[in-house]
């Protein structure tokens, strides 16, 4: 876990897989975590699904204009095509910005 700096933007994509082609799902959501590592701005992510195929991934970035140059880039616009028609029957995406960031770990 990590602490964000307040104006951090949180990009919050809630989705439901189809359970279709698993196999194309892992390696575009392999490809899209490191291409969205790559880019200027990023500052980590954060990801669950559950057995019933919800899912919750919250990206994080320096500002609102690095977060958009994501949803702009050519292969990430494809790969979420690909999602739309293949993987998803539905999603939510919530776009917010951080005003505090907490952490804790239990001792050990």
């Amino acid at each position: 876990m990590t602490h964000h700096p307040a104006g951090t933007i949180a990009v919050i994509f809630i989705a439901q897989r189809t359970g279709d082609d698993d196999t194309g799902y892992s390696q575009a959501a392999a490809a899209m975590a490191h291409l969205a590592g790559e880019q200027d701005g990023y500052c980590g992510i954060d990801s669950v699904r559950g057995t019933d195929g919800l899912g919750i991934t919250v990206s994080y970035w320096r500002d609102d204009a690095s977060a958009k140059a994501w949803r702009d880039h050519p292969e990430h616009c494809a790969i979420r095509d690909a999602g739309r028609a293949r993987w998803y029957s539905r999603y939510d995406l919530h776009v917010a910005a951080i005003e505090r960031s907490y952490d804790w770990e239990k001792p050990a």
